[in-house]
């Protein structure tokens, strides 16, 4: 049976930011789950950071040396890049772009500042999502339970998460994380919202000029 035209769409890139523990890497996660059958895949980066024994090559990241990667990035083949901590870290461009042609989105749980250049890069193609905490005492709460850090890297990223916030208005859509169910059905209300605009269907413009002539047809 032959595929609808009408059908035929490009993909989304799918940004989700937040300041550290509002919860933006939980969404991005439950999202996933709900939606990798519907086409929707989480962006693998670029990284110059050596691989730990559990990680996978193409799996959880593209491994390379910083002579390939500052090879790539200087060849423009880079949505976005930033060093960490003494390590690059970027995501390519070529796979991007060829998961958005064959009608995939894809998800991106990233910083404000690399979501900044994916926006520059990819304008067209971009639905961004800022998360934000209901309040102080739960971002701190949730900084705590995650029992990763100390005292003082808790306040440093407290003291961040005050820069992070003020970036919120370079997004698309804000969703308030009050409750994890509710902010996990706005973004999905969001992604299948983006899926319909009439600028993703590129299939609209044959499919719909096949299904006037079909009715005239019947004239």
């Amino acid at each position: 049976m032959a595929q609808d035209a009408t059908a035929t769409r490009r993909g989304i890139m799918l940004v989700l930011s937040s300041p550290s523990g509002a919860g933006k890497t939980t969404i991005s996660r439950a999202v996933l789950d709900q939606e990798r059958a519907n086409g929707l895949d989480l962006s693998i980066s670029a990284t110059t950071r050596a691989k730990r024994p559990s990680e996978m090559e193409g799996v959880h990241y593209h491994f390379m040396s910083e002579k390939q990667f500052l090879k790539k990035r200087d060849a423009g083949e880079f949505l976005e890049s930033a060093e960490v901590h003494g390590n690059h870290y970027a995501t390519p461009r070529e796979e991007v772009e060829q998961a958005l042609s064959a009608g995939k989105d894809v998800l991106f749980d990233i910083d404000w500042q690399g979501a900044k250049q994916i926006r520059k890069a990819a304008p067209g193609d971009v639905v961004s999502v800022f998360i934000l905490p209901p309040d102080v005492k739960s971002l701190r709460e949730r900084l705590e339970r995650r029992a990763e850090d100390d005292e003082a890297t808790i306040k440093r990223r407290l003291a961040n998460a005050r820069v992070e916030i003020g970036h919120w208005q370079e997004y698309d859509h804000v969703v308030v994380n009050r409750d994890l169910g509710e902010s996990v059905k706005t973004v999905l209300a969001i992604l299948h919202a983006a899926r319909s605009t009439t600028k993703r269907q590129t299939g609209l413009v044959d499919g719909v000029a096949r299904l006037s002539a079909d009715l005239e047809a019947l004239e």
